[in-house]
């Protein structure tokens, strides 16, 4: 395949990613990847999910959000998922759509991890002609996102309302990109990043019935089923959805990366080839 790195405007700092393009056959279509909450587009499901995607023919484009990595610097200021907010995140998605619409696609597939699936729901929900979306462990989003995390021991773990006090406190005292140390992943986070967390995350149930395309939502057996809520969504998609329960699977896909890339390849080669096909199923 040809890779290209590419940079994406924003307003304040670039996008920085990889658009991969088959060299020896025809382009069926484009597939559109957003990383996870702490991640990039050099880990996990957008580093092991090109190289058979577009040995299928498709085009694909990863990207960095602004909220990329836990903290990162290209300049005495620290930026990356500390300091995301969920405008920001969807913002970032829209400038990547762009992009691609730019070289000549404007309506990709989608694919999604963890945060990124969710964050994919909603960019599927707002744009008409998506002809498939892949969540790959996409969480629930929406204001129980976070205490549902906490509980299970990510984020604040128990001690949830000690941190969103010292959260409002900081924000309030004018210092909202004032870093607080977490008990549980992803262990640091601003006041304002914490707060946005709380109350502006988008909801994947919530969007589940704007989405009439195709779906593959994928999770691992070893995931909460609350968390990453794929029967659920399912039940109140707009479109056919297929649901897989992969056997002794971690939410990073660990030792079963090669299984989701061909899954996923398999999977979006039919669902773009004929979309009239797909039907809801869930399988373990």
């Amino acid at each position: 395949m040809r890779t290209e790195l590419v940079s994406i405007p924003t307003d304040t700092t670039p996008l920085d990613g990889l658009y991969h393009l088959p060299e020896d056959r025809e382009v069926r279509g484009a597939v559109l990847l957003m990383h996870g909450n702490g991640m990039n587009f050099y880990t996990g499901p957008p580093r092991f999910l090109p190289p058979r995607l577009v040995d299928a023919g498709f085009a694909c484009l990863t990207f960095n959000r602004r909220g990329h990595d836990t903290l990162a610097a290209r300049t005495r200021r620290p930026e990356g998922n500390a300091f995301q907010t969920a405008a920001q995140a969807m913002a970032d998605n829209e400038l990547a759509g762009q992009f691609l619409a730019a070289r000549g696609h404007p309506s990709p597939s989608v694919v999604g991890h963890s945060n990124g699936g969710l964050l994919a729901s909603r960019y599927v929900a707002d744009h008409t002609g998506i002809p498939a979306l892949v969540l790959l462990s996409a969480h629930c989003g929406g204001r129980e996102w976070m205490p549902l995390a906490s509980r299970l021991g990510l984020l604040a773990g128990d001690r949830l309302p000690e941190f969103t006090r010292q959260a409002q406190e900081l924000v309030a005292d004018g210092r909202p990109d004032e870093l607080m140390l977490l008990p549980g992943w992803w262990y640091v986070t601003s006041a304002a990043s914490f707060l946005d967390g709380l109350t502006n995350v988008p909801s994947l149930l919530g969007a589940a019935p704007e989405i009439a395309c195709p779906t593959l939502f994928v999770r691992g057996d070893r995931e909460d089923r609350e968390m990453y809520p794929a029967e659920r969504f399912a039940e109140r998609a707009a479109g056919p959805v297929d649901v897989r329960v992969l056997e002794d699977c971690d939410h990073f896909y660990t030792g079963v990366e090669d299984q989701v890339a061909a899954l996923v390849t398999g999977w979006l080669t039919a669902a773009v080839a004929d979309p009239g096909a797909r039907t809801t199923t869930v399988r373990t």
